[in-house]
């Protein structure tokens, strides 16, 4: 069977039950039918029912054939593979899926949060948002240079949202200025805009 997933103590295997099938429809949102075709495409890119970062890296990459995918890839991934295991599941898919093609912002910047905050403590620092606007940077192929680089950028989100003035971002702080500032939101959290 599969790995724990962000259900408390949901198993998966390659084979969908219809208990199962019901409890992914209830997780994330899609009709029973609409799970079983995710299911059957997962299955098929990944018949081991698991999708390693390799693969992961390698599928992104076809969407920004100019840029450099593999550090933004990284930082998804790991937002994706809520259980630490290395690999994404299906469940864990469904459920990363759901939540981008949702239209509640909220949700999609909650997850965008969890993407951002690297060591998972609940904060966003400085250096943390560095590493992902540099990975960014990269991914859009965009140049460094006069008051388009990372690290004004970072400057720019911390003075707009660290309103307690910590030298980090708390999940509140970080939804509310996305939900406040539309520039912010199309920056940090494109999907969600």
């Amino acid at each position: 069977m599969g790995n724990n997933t962000g259900a408390p103590g949901f198993k998966l295997g390659k084979t969908l039950t219809e208990a199962d099938v019901i409890e992914l429809s209830t997780l994330s949102g899609f009709t029973p039918e609409k799970v079983r075709e995710w299911h059957s495409g997962f299955i098929k890119d990944c018949p081991t029912g698991k999708l390693n970062k390799k693969k992961f890296i390698e599928v992104y990459k076809q969407f920004y054939p100019t840029g450099k995918a593999e550090k933004f890839c990284e930082y998804i991934f790991r937002a994706f593979d809520n259980d630490s295991s290395g690999s994404i599941d299906f469940c864990e898919f469904l459920i990363a899926i759901s939540i981008t093609a949702q239209q509640e912002p909220k949700k999609k910047l909650e997850w965008a949060f969890s993407m951002y905050d690297i060591d998972r403590n609940g904060f966003i620092e400085k250096k943390e948002m560095k590493k992902i606007m540099d990975a960014i940077f990269d991914l859009l192929g965009e140049e460094r240079k006069g008051t388009n680089t990372p690290q004004l950028k970072v400057d720019q989100i911390f003075s707009r949202m660290d309103t307690n003035g910590d030298g980090k971002l708390s999940k509140e702080e970080f939804i509310s200025g996305c939900l406040q500032d539309d520039y912010l939101r199309r920056l940090l959290a494109p999907s969600a805009s």
